[in-house]
């Protein structure tokens, strides 16, 4: 049973992690002590009270438009990242539950071994168990990301707001990287994420988010203690996508 805390700003969350953040400074696959401070940064939370589930990328794997896919068949290459994604999905359940966290992975394609198949009703009910719900191989269908898995299954639970967890402040009127003046938004609405071709996340899931009034805030990773303040209502973390 989850914790009542009158102190949260959300109950439910759907956290989105990029393969690349569980990568840390190598260049390919995973960091295990990212994994750690991820899970972590998950259980403080989840002592809250707060709901949570993940949504974790493969793109420290493999992406299936990238470069390493070659000319492969696109639906082949995406089949292979969600693979990909599973594995990610493995890691943390591990870390998670070395830092004594419940957590169970449902997987949308079917390997037994590994994970259960994903069930909305079954997802929801290790959520109010207070178990850590890890969604992997994102829809479960060629050409859609792990940013469109994300929406979709926030919308399925009934998530309040999806965290994008990214390794800036939260979005830019440019990339921060390259373009020193880049104006850091408080707010944004969907609209302009989609008009400005800001990248947040992929168009589908900014217009799923839009069409259902799923908030986004999309914050630091990297700033150790972000995931609980987005959660209490703490102002000046991230940016808030509505």
């Amino acid at each position: 049973m989850t914790i009542e805390n009158s102190n949260l700003a959300y109950r439910r969350v759907l956290l989105k992690i990029s393969g690349e953040a569980l990568m840390g400074e190598q260049n390919y696959g995973i960091d295990v002590n990212v994994a750690r401070s991820v899970a972590e940064e998950i259980k403080a939370v989840n002592a809250l009270g707060v709901q949570v589930a993940v949504v974790v990328g493969g793109g420290n794997i493999f992406r299936g438009v990238s470069k390493s896919a070659g000319n492969m068949d696109r639906s082949s290459a995406d089949y292979i990242g969600m693979l990909a994604t599973v594995m990610n999905a493995v890691v943390l359940q591990d870390a998670l539950e070395k830092v004594d966290v419940q957590t169970r992975v449902l997987s949308a394609i079917d390997i037994p071994q590994l994970a259960e198949s994903f069930i909305r009703r079954r997802a929801v009910r290790h959520l109010e168990k207070g178990r850590v719900v890890i969604f992997a191989a994102g829809t479960g269908n060629p050409y859609f990301t792990t940013d469109s898995a994300a929406a979709l299954r926030a919308l399925e639970i009934k998530a309040d707001i999806i965290l994008k967890a990214t390794k800036v402040a939260g979005v830019y009127s440019a990339d921060p990287m390259i373009d020193a003046t880049a104006e850091l938004f408080n707010e944004i609405t969907y609209r302009q994420v989609l008009e400005r071709q800001l990248k947040v996340m992929d168009a589908s899931a900014i217009s799923l988010c839009m069409d259902n009034n799923l908030p986004i805030i999309v914050f630091n990773m990297r700033e150790p203690g972000n995931i609980r303040r987005v959660v209490t209502g703490t102002h000046g973390v991230g940016t808030k996508v509505g």
